[in-house]
C-alpha cells in the first residue's frame, strides 16, 4: 500500500507536524453579493464553508495586522487541546479569499505571515477571483513563506455545475491553475453531487489528476441545515452515499492521481448542529479508519492508474466537454 497524505507532505516540508488555523478574511463571494449570484452555492452554508473559523473581530480600534494576529491567538487557543503544534499554516478558509481589492489582500496576508508561529498562508478561493495582479501577490508572498491556493472546483460536468450554482465555467479554473503555476494548488472535489454517477465522478477525479495541482481534498456531499441543498434533499431528489460505499469509491479513486499528490482530505465533517445527512460523516474518526482498512485491504498505491498526459490542451478547445487521452 502507498498512499501520499498530507502529514507525510507537512514532515517533508517543513521537519515537523504543523496544524491549521481557520482564519477569517471579512470576505464575501461573488456567488453572494450579486456578481453572479446572491444565493451562494446550493451545498453552502451562512458560514460560506468556513464554519470552524475564527469570526473576523470588528474593532475599529485595532489595525489589520492587529486584528489577524488576534485570531491567530483566539485559534491557537481553540486547538490546543488536539495538537502539541508550535508553528502553523493561517488558513483563510471562509468565503472567498482573494475576492477584494490586490492592496487590502497585500496587508491582510502579510499580517499574517509576519506572526512567528505562523509557517505557511494557505488561501481557500474561487478559480475566478484569481486574476494576474493577486497571483502576481501570492507569488511574491510565496517567497517569504510557502502560499497554498485552494480551489473549489467541485465537478467538471456542467450539467452539475449549473445546478449546484457554481458561477463559473471550467475555462476559469484552467486559467487560474495557469496564474498559479509554481505554487501549491489544492483543488476541492466533491463526491456525490446529485445526478453523477461514480463515472462522472471519476471523470473529474481523472481531470483534477493531470491538472498540474499540487494536492487534493475529496469530500462527500453532506446536507448541512440552512442551505437549498437542505429543501432538495427534504424532497427526496439528493441521495447521500452509505458510509461502506463512500470509503470503497474513494479508494478506488486514490489509485488515479499522481504518486506525488498530496491527499490533503478524504472526507468532510460539517457542524455537528448543522448537519442533516449522511450522519455517519460527523463521525470522522470512523470514516477515516473504514477508508484505511479499504486501503489495506486492496493494497491500494497512489499513481497506479495514473497517466501522465495533460487534459488541458484538449479541453481548453471545448471546456464544457472536456476530453481524456
Amino acid at each position: 500500500m502507498y498512499t501520499y497524505p498530507l502529514r507525510t507532505y507537512l514532515q517533508e516540508t517543513f521537519g515537523e507536524p504543523i496544524y491549521k488555523l481557520a482564519l477569517d478574511g471579512g470576505m464575501t463571494c461573488p456567488n453572494r453579493d450579486g456578481r453572479c449570484g446572491t444565493r451562494g452555492c446550493i451545498f453552502c452554508s451562512a458560514g460560506g464553508s468556513g464554519d470552524f473559523a475564527e469570526p473576523f473581530p470588528e474593532q475599529p480600534d485595532l489595525s489589520l495586522r492587529e486584528t489577524i494576529w488576534e485570531q491567530i491567538e483566539r485559534a491557537k487557543r481553540r486547538v490546543s487541546a488536539k495538537t502539541k503544534a508550535t508553528r502553523f499554516i493561517a488558513y483563510f478558509q471562509n468565503y472567498t479569499n482573494t475576492y477584494a481589492p490586490v492592496e487590502r489582500l497585500a496587508s491582510l496576508f502579510s499580517a499574517a505571515i509576519s506572526h512567528p508561529n505562523i509557517a505557511a498562508l494557505s488561501i481557500a478561493t474561487r478559480p475566478d477571483c484569481i486574476t494576474p495582479e493577486n497571483a502576481a501577490l501570492l507569488h511574491r508572498l510565496n517567497t517569504e513563506k510557502p502560499v497554498w491556493v485552494e480551489l473549489g472546483l467541485q465537478t467538471i460536468h456542467p450539467r452539475t455545475a449549473a445546478y449546484i450554482r457554481r458561477g463559473y465555467p471550467l475555462s476559469d479554473f484552467e486559467e487560474a491553475m495557469r496564474l498559479l503555476q509554481g505554487l501549491h494548488t489544492v483543488v476541492h472535489v466533491i463526491l456525490g453531487l446529485p445526478g453523477e454517477s461514480h463515472a462522472d465522478q471519476e471523470g473529474t477525479v481523472r481531470y483534477v489528476a493531470k491538472s498540474g495541482a499540487g494536492g487534493i481534498k475529496l469530500q462527500l456531499l453532506h446536507v448541512l441545515r440552512g442551505t437549498d441543498l437542505e429543501a432538495e434533499y427534504l424532497a427526496g431528489r439528493v441521495p447521500v452515499m452509505e458510509l461502506e460505499e463512500y470509503a470503497d469509491f474513494v479508494t478506488d479513486l486514490i489509485e488515479l492521481l499522481p504518486p506525488k499528490m498530496v491527499l490533503h482530505r478524504l472526507t468532510g465533517d460539517g457542524p455537528k448542529r448543522l448537519l442533516i445527512a449522511p450522519l455517519w460523516s460527523a463521525q470522522k474518526k470512523v470514516v477515516l479508519n473504514a477508508i484505511q482498512q479499504n486501503l489495506l485491504k486492496k493494497d491500494i498505491c497512489q499513481g497506479r492508474l495514473f497517466h501522465t498526459a495533460s487534459v488541458f490542451s484538449d479541453s481548453a478547445k471545448n471546456p464544457e466537454n472536456p476530453s481524456f487521452p
